[in-house]
């Protein structure tokens, strides 16, 4: 597994054993971010904050600093994800550009104040058939991760159904061997009906 792209173009990544994580393949992350470097029209990855949500190694995350990103913020509920994805930063000489956050993202409070909140990007890879994205979605639309208009890249098994929640306007959909990859645009705030999420109301953590 490399960096795709960019000023670390071709630089080796740590993975992790087992069937726990799941890599998007080189091949399909290139294709993901050839989309959102060609085709998401106003797009651009220069100085902006990126989420990346079931983080697993950090990969998508990495690509995006080394495309021009300035800050990623890792969310996993794994502690040997999170490590792995620390220790690819550090490889990249990124550490200084991250955060992670062990966090169950299908229940995600309000941003820390260490976090460049809200984000232009994320990057949302949850296990295959356990319902995680959609509460995992309207969580970072309701608590504040999101900026209007930010790009939401999302993996699925290919055979499983989405709908985009309310709040976000579905721009591509394309297929990878197994992995299904959505491509969504947050409306903002305003589009939220009212519902069990209400951000105002939430304050943001602060870690210790």
């Amino acid at each position: 597994m490399r960096i795709v792209a960019g000023r670390h173009r071709g630089r080796a990544l740590k993975s992790l054993p087992g069937p726990a994580v799941r890599p998007t393949s080189d091949k399909a992350r290139q294709a993901v971010f050839n989309i959102l470097a060609h085709g998401v029209p106003g797009f651009a990855f220069a100085g902006i904050s990126v989420a990346d949500v079931f983080c697993g190694t950090g990969a998508l995350g990495l690509e995006a600093l080394s495309r021009g990103a300035a800050h990623a913020t890792f969310v996993d509920k794994d502690a040997a994800a999170l490590k792995c994805a620390k220790e690819n930063a550090a490889r990249l000489g990124e550490w200084k550009n991250i955060l992670t956050l062990r966090l169950d993202a299908a229940q995600i409070p309000p941003p820390p104040l260490a976090a460049p909140a809200p984000c232009a990007l994320a990057f949302l890879d949850p296990p295959y058939g356990e319902g995680l994205l959609v509460p995992a979605l309207q969580g970072l639309a309701a608590r504040g991760w999101l900026a209007a208009g930010a790009i939401v890249v999302a993996e699925m098994g290919a055979k499983e159904a989405f709908e985009a929640p309310r709040g976000y306007a579905l721009l591509q959909e394309r297929t990878y061997g197994a992995a299904k990859v959505v491509f969504l645009r947050f409306k903002g705030n305003e589009s939220l009906a009212r519902g069990p999420f209400e951000s105002r109301r939430l304050p943001r953590f602060s870690l210790p």
